[in-house]
């Protein structure tokens, strides 16, 4: 399985690319949300894992602009929002 991370956060990038490695899965990284979204447009990969506040783009813009492209790979979101209306607003909009 071929996993996108879209993450800032070299540490946190890191550790996640390393536990998906160990599990398997061959992981491309991307630090900000226009390189993510260059490399999700390739529509090479069985799923996204976006954050949500990325420079450049946040994880939901770059939902926003891979659907409106037909990009349909499904997408997990990783945030360091801790309130529930924050976290149960994810992908809406």
């Amino acid at each position: 399985m071929r996993v996108l991370l879209v993450e800032d956060d070299r540490p946190l990038r890191e550790a996640v690319a390393a536990v998906l490695g160990e599990e398997s899965y061959q992981v491309d990284c991307a630090t900000d949300g226009i390189e993510g979204v260059l490399l999700a447009e390739q529509d090479i990969y069985d799923l996204l894992i976006l954050d949500i506040m990325l420079p450049k783009l946040t994880g939901t813009e770059i939902l926003k602009k891979l659907r409106k492209r037909g990009v349909a790979t499904p997408v997990m979101f990783l945030t360091a929002k801790d309130s529930i209306a924050d976290r149960v607003g994810l992908g809406r909009g």
